[in-house]
């Protein structure tokens, strides 16, 4: 018989083999006390190069235990729940597997996963983006907080702050260096046009740093007069008042292809036709509207032009 459950808050670690999940598994744990004694299941689905120090996690109440991947089912984790009666659980997941097969399980009732932390080596990560761009994005569409380690003064951090955005604008991003300092993201992208010009000319290849950094920062462009190229976009719901000039991205592979733009009020929208190309200058407002899920960049077309197709038609982040 079961013993009656509670709700018990779940902390989630991700990343690849070697990103540094048990350094920072351990360093929150143990150097920083994390848990203050509460008595806590560390579950770990893979042995990297770091271990745990089994002795130091017992003097701070935390069990640990390792799983193989066939163990992640609900009745292992009860077991668990059973036998060592943890009021939190820390999971340590193994990068190669599908999330699904964590997300996907049915969790003993009360599990509350409360934060997915994504670490990734600053080093490796245009490797493994390279090579494995799905699993990689998945890892950061499901964290909370993403950490990249290890940094060094020659890491891009714009490419790693718009390579999260583009997936995820929800997470924290964090920045580690080799010293273990760590910053947190400012938020702000080191954009290649000039802001303070009278028309901020977006280049082609710049579209999709425009996109997130207006999107992120809108108040930083209310006011503005911009002009770019995009395709035209009708949404119905606008009944031929307002139109979206966009492009389209990929944002982790082939299959993950989305249409990016703002709402761009104009009287010339009725002249317009879906997926032909037009240079729009106009100034911008920030105002609510429900396909941006909140308040966001509004443009208000001051001249449309047709135009020729962009060089590269796909923006790739």
């Amino acid at each position: 018989m079961r013993k009656e459950q509670k709700e018990i808050p779940v902390f989630i670690f991700m990343g690849f083999l070697e990103s540094g999940k048990t350094k920072f598994c351990s360093e929150t744990l143990i150097d920083r006390d994390f848990t203050e004694g509460t008595p806590t299941l560390l579950l770990v689905t893979e042995e990297g190069i770091e271990e745990y120090d089994e002795k130091e996690l017992a003097k701070r109440n935390i069990s640990l235990v390792y799983l193989e991947e066939e163990e992640i089912n609900t009745e292992r984790l009860l077991d668990l729940q059973d036998e060592y009666e943890p009021e939190q659980v820390m999971i340590e997941y193994n990068g190669m597997w599908q999330l699904e097969k964590l997300f996907g399980i049915r969790v003993p009732k009360g599990w509350t996963i409360v934060q997915v932390i994504t670490l990734i080596d600053a080093t490796t990560f245009t490797i493994y983006n390279n090579n494995m761009k799905s699993l990689m994005a998945e890892h950061i569409q499901s964290g909370d907080m993403v950490v990249f380690n290890r940094c060094t003064e020659d890491t891009d951090i714009n490419t790693l702050r718009m390579a999260v955005k583009t997936i995820n604008r929800r997470a924290q991003i964090v920045y580690e260096n080799v010293d273990g300092q760590a910053q947190v993201d400012n938020g702000e992208i080191e954009i290649p046009y000039d802001l303070e010009a009278d028309v901020v000319e977006i280049e082609d290849e710049d579209f999709g740093i425009f996109y997130i950094d207006a999107s992120d920062n809108p108040e930083k462009y209310v006011g503005k007069v911009v002009k770019l190229k995009g395709q035209v976009y009708c949404p119905p719901q606008y009944k031929g008042k307002a139109f979206v000039p966009g492009r389209f991205a990929m944002t982790c592979c082939a299959e993950d292809i989305t249409f990016l733009g703002f709402k761009c009020i104009s009287l010339e929208t009725p002249n317009l036709k879906d997926r032909e190309w037009v240079t729009v200058t106009a100034k911008i407002k920030c105002e609510y509207y429900e396909e941006f899920g909140g308040e966001g960049p509004v443009l208000y077309a001051q001249k449309i032009e047709k135009a020729e197709k962009a060089k590269e038609e796909v923006v790739y982040f």
